[in-house]
């Protein structure tokens, strides 16, 4: 139950400071959800963290680690209702009762089901005075994949595209680099690298030879320990199994997955996970593609491919969000479109919400989501 009445301007501040630091651990505590802590005692900061890789301390402990003064009586301000189970590590909710704190702010209840509402009882059960959800929608924001995938079993899907103003991603002959300029192509990094798994279809790997690696450069919104970026698992729509042995993407460090359709297969891909999941046409069943994903917690998957397998799943009605960049030049009618989608009326058109319109060198990035996304897929 919702207790909001009594929150004051400063709990709004200090709730807003800990979605900040929550944003700090995005790229590397997957699958875990990002989460922020402060500590506060008299409206003076004591203690802050955030949760920064998965396995290791979450935001609580963090916090709890850096206090610069005795926490009892403290009031403690958590994106995310503290987690009351133990996993990898201990129960958060449990650190919180023993530290002597009296109040907790949080922003959001715990979708898990081995959460959900037990954490919050737990610390009410505790006598510590529980208010929230605060700045709510903030903190799903924060965790959306996370959220689908606990509530539908699926993965949160983008699709990243680049193309050129006259909406065409390659010329006839299936060439493709560069249609945009290197910031663009450095600003990719950054959102390779917030997701779980990237998916490309064999065409891309056969035309492109794409490395599909996350390389980017550290800054203050990557925590500042990590050497180097943790590597998606990449995740190749191969049907009838005609991955090279020399593709680029076998010689990184990131897991491979190979999801074809068919059944009794001789690959001399060595230590390659390979999997059938065919549909009745013969082909990769994306929808069951996307259900074993979530299965390996993954919340957040990239879609980079070609026209004909990024139209299918649009078709499908997975995908969630679309990241298009657009470069300043025409490649002319003969190239290859955005997506293939073969609507014959109007009526089938697929309408978008753009939530985002901003430069990336010469280049301009549209963040747009899907308009009354109907997902054909039932709750699990």
């Amino acid at each position: 139950m919702e207790n909001t009445k009594h929150l004051s301007g400063y709990d709004f501040q200090m709730m807003t400071k800990a979605l900040k630091l929550a944003l700090k651990g995005k790229n590397t505590c997957m699958p875990n959800p990002s989460v922020g802590c402060i500590l506060t005692k008299d409206e003076k900061i004591i203690g802050e963290g955030w949760h920064q890789i998965a396995g290791e301390d979450h935001a609580e402990i963090n916090a709890l680690k850096s206090l610069i003064t005795p926490s009892d009586g403290a009031t403690a301000y958590i994106t995310l209702e503290p987690c009351s189970h133990k996993g990898k590590t201990g129960p958060c909710v449990d650190a919180l009762i023993k530290s002597g704190i009296s109040r907790v702010v949080y922003g959001m209840t715990d979708p898990n089901p081995a959460v959900n509402g037990q954490g919050l009882l737990k610390l009410k059960q505790a006598g510590i005075l529980v208010e929230g959800p605060l700045l709510k929608t903030d903190a799903q924001k924060l965790n959306l994949g996370y959220i689908k995938r606990h509530q539908l079993g699926l993965p949160r899907i983008t699709i990243k595209l680049a193309m050129s103003l006259d909406g065409r991603t390659a010329m006839g002959d299936g060439t493709s680099r560069w249609i945009t300029g290197q910031p663009a192509r450095e600003d990719v990094q950054k959102l390779r690298a917030t997701n779980c798994a990237i998916i490309t279809g064999i065409g891309t790997i056969l035309y492109d030879d794409p490395s599909l690696t996350v390389r980017y450069k550290k800054d203050a919104s990557i925590s500042n320990h990590i050497q180097e970026p943790k590597q998606p698992l990449l995740v190749v729509v191969d049907s009838k199994l005609k991955l090279p042995n020399d593709a680029k993407i076998l010689s990184g460090s990131a897991p491979i997955l190979v999801a074809t359709a068919i059944e009794k297969y001789n690959s001399d891909l060595r230590n390659i996970d390979t999997i059938c999941i065919a549909n009745s046409a013969g082909k990769v069943d994306l929808l069951g593609l996307m259900k074993l994903l979530a299965e390996k917690e993954c919340n957040n998957v990239l879609i980079e491919s070609g026209p004909i397998l990024a139209g299918a799943f649009m078709q499908q009605g997975l995908v969630d969000e679309l990241v298009i960049y657009m470069a300043p030049k025409l490649l002319g009618n003969i190239a290859r479109p955005l997506l293939s989608l073969p609507f014959t009326c109007l009526d089938e058109a697929i309408e978008l919400d753009i939530k985002d319109i901003r430069q990336v060198g010469n280049d301009i990035r549209l963040t747009t989501q899907i308009k009354n996304l109907n997902t054909k897929v039932e709750k699990p």
